[in-house]
């Protein structure tokens, strides 16, 4: 009998000592920011530089949260601005980044349970930890003025030659009597030198195009499209810009 008293009391020593240690746990966050580039590819880091459009997951990652409420604010502020120009109200949030400069977020989080309160706020991301720090590259846009669609593998595709932070794009081609031939929405995509699938004659096209970059410049191109097929990289003639 007594030793079932025993074991009794040491059992309920145990619970007690693991119910005060579970209360004992504080609940905390641990944010994270997932960057995604252009080519899909993901990286996890504090911080980021590249060309707009792109996209940025934000996870606050709560810990022992156990029975308490919490409330959360992702902070988002421009460098050498006070308060911020946005703030999202949830635990995780995606945000596609579209404008030039570099951007600094937080997240805050309270966490109640009746009396009891924990804040992770100004004094945490100043003591403990450092905001993310995103950087939004200046935008740039360079159209070539010629091309050489002869499947030697170089130069086939009429397309920008340097382009960096677009967020709007649209480039129309025209023949000299000013009928439209191809129209594209992608920097990245571009006109092969054919119209209804066959190939166009060489000679002098026009190119059209109309782009907004992500600092706000906006970009109204127009100029002559060379089309060249009796050039070859192995020629000795080069058919783009110097």
């Amino acid at each position: 009998m007594k030793t079932s008293r025993f074991i009794a009391v040491i059992g309920l020593l145990i619970f007690i000592n693991i119910s005060i240690f579970a209360q004992s746990e504080v609940p905390t966050i641990a944010p994270t920011a997932t960057f995604i580039n252009k080519d899909g590819e993901e990286v996890d880091s504090t911080t980021f530089s590249g060309d707009a459009p792109f996209e940025v997951r934000f996870r606050a990652n709560p810990q022992n949260q156990g029975a308490y409420t919490a409330y959360y604010e992702w902070r988002f502020t421009r460098e050498r601005d006070t308060e911020p120009y946005l703030i999202r109200y949830e635990e995780d949030t995606d945000y596609t980044f579209t404008e030039a400069g570099t951007h600094n977020i937080v997240c805050y989080a309270v966490f109640t349970n009746g009396n009891e309160r924990y804040e992770y706020t100004d004094e945490y991301w100043k003591q403990d930890k450092s905001p993310f720090r995103i950087t939004v590259s200046e935008s740039m846009l360079e159209m070539p003025n010629a091309f050489s669609p002869n499947n030697d593998g170089y130069n086939e595709i009429y397309k920008a030659k340097k382009y960096k932070s677009l967020v709007e794009f649209h480039a129309i081609i025209f023949n000299r009597w000013g009928q439209k031939l191809y129209e594209w929405n992608d920097p990245e995509d571009g006109w092969d030198g054919t119209f209804n699938g066959k190939p166009v004659k060489d000679g002098v096209y026009y190119v059209s195009v109309r782009a907004k970059g992500s600092d706000g410049r906006r970009y109204n191109i127009r100029r002559d499209v060379n089309l060249l097929r009796g050039y070859y990289k192995d020629g000795g003639s080069s058919t783009t810009d110097n």
